[in-house]
């Protein structure tokens, strides 16, 4: 029987979705939305069935696992319910609105038996891929240093919609793009425990909606008499154990042109250093060879990128469905949920916290 994967969520990221299951030479059997006519279009477009009510998906027999790419707010509930109906499970980062609702789907998870994984799909980059091989190698050392930008022009997803309401997304860039750059850079250090956090948020553009400009918008339109009640702007410095120091640089919004920055990771350690823009086509590296001074430019194929990050996300879904997991886990989406809350209590404060006050 083939391996039948159901999308709750027909939007843009559910749709990105499929394409990366389709690349993977899986087979997408439904989509559901609350928008029956989205996910009649997106069935439509993959050759799937639609339906609007997510628990009839989640025990229709074609379906074995489950994708889900919804608000925020939904992705523990959808979760559970998910998984208690038998279903294995990639939810999409965040993985919850809080720490405590986390430990709910974990919950879930160890009673049904069913696999879990969470959406970073960051980790699956080519560059990331062979950044992780030159670590393993010893080439960088002991890491104490590490620093992740992702930074934006005019990047407002969903102007006025639950992207930037708080009480459906739990916050603003900090929790949209945040989660991978945290997870990301503690993967590639070896997830060393946060101890301390100091952060900043700002929300300097999309309030009021009225007077933001742009010239494209992730999940658009805008609803322009819509909430703006988030952080559109954010900066951090962890602090984490073995004398490690992490800075955290992010923006939805900015005036700086497209392209000045890429979504990059600086990694500086004992025997050598590292930079790469995520989705970029090389990776530089410096070190000392023989007494010398010596740089090196490791090339990534011209045919990476997104796409093919997806890809790879959903080939380890697959193959964790039917083994021994071995992609991200709810452990890793919980330890990044404790690290945003003490960023947010951190800003909120207005000073430097503990990862558990």
């Amino acid at each position: 029987m083939a391996f039948g994967i159901g999308i709750v969520g027909a939007g843009a990221i559910g749709r990105v979705h499929a394409q990366g299951i389709a690349d993977a030479g899986g087979a997408v059997v439904g989509f559901c939305d609350v928008d029956i006519d989205k996910a009649n279009d997106a069935a439509a477009e993959f050759g799937a069935t639609a339906w609007s009510d997510a628990d009839e998906m989640f025990g229709s027999e074609p379906v074995n696992a489950v994708v889900i790419a919804v608000p925020n707010v939904l992705h523990a509930p959808l979760a559970v319910a998910a998984l208690e109906a038998g279903n294995d499970v990639l939810l999409e980062k965040p993985m919850a609105m809080n720490v405590q609702e986390c430990q709910h789907v974990l919950d879930a998870r160890d009673r049904s038996g069913r696999v879990l994984q969470v959406g970073f799909v960051c980790r699956f980059a080519a560059t990331v891929l062979a950044a992780r091989k030159h670590i393993e190698a010893g080439r960088l050392g002991h890491i104490y240093q590490a620093r992740a930008v992702m930074l934006r022009r005019r990047g407002i997803p969903g102007l006025g919609r639950w992207f930037t309401d708080r009480s459906m997304s739990g916050g603003g860039v900090l929790i949209d793009l945040g989660p991978h750059l945290i997870d990301l850079v503690l993967d590639l250090c070896g997830r060393p425990t946060v101890e301390r956090v100091s952060a900043v948020t700002s929300s300097r553009f999309g309030c009021p909606p009225m007077g933001y400009r742009f010239t494209d918008m992730w999940s658009g339109p805008p609803n322009l008499d819509g909430p703006f009640t988030v952080d559109d702007g954010a900066a951090a410095m962890l602090r984490c154990e073995n004398e490690l120091s992490i800075l955290l640089e992010t923006a939805w919004a900015s005036h700086l042109p497209d392209g000045t920055i890429g979504d990059g990771v600086t990694l500086l350690g004992e025997h050598g250093a590292m930079h790469f823009d995520i989705w970029g086509d090389h990776i530089v590296m410096g070190t000392q060879l023989d007494g010398e001074i010596v740089d090196v430019k490791h090339p990534i194929a011209a045919t990476e990128g997104w796409g093919t990050a997806f890809q790879r996300e959903h080939e380890c879904f697959r193959s964790s469905c039917g083994g021994e997991p071995h992609g991200p886990t709810g452990e890793a989406g919980k330890e990044v949920q404790t690290v945003l809350g003490a960023m947010y209590r951190s800003a909120e404060a207005g000073r430097e916290v503990g990862i558990d006050d």
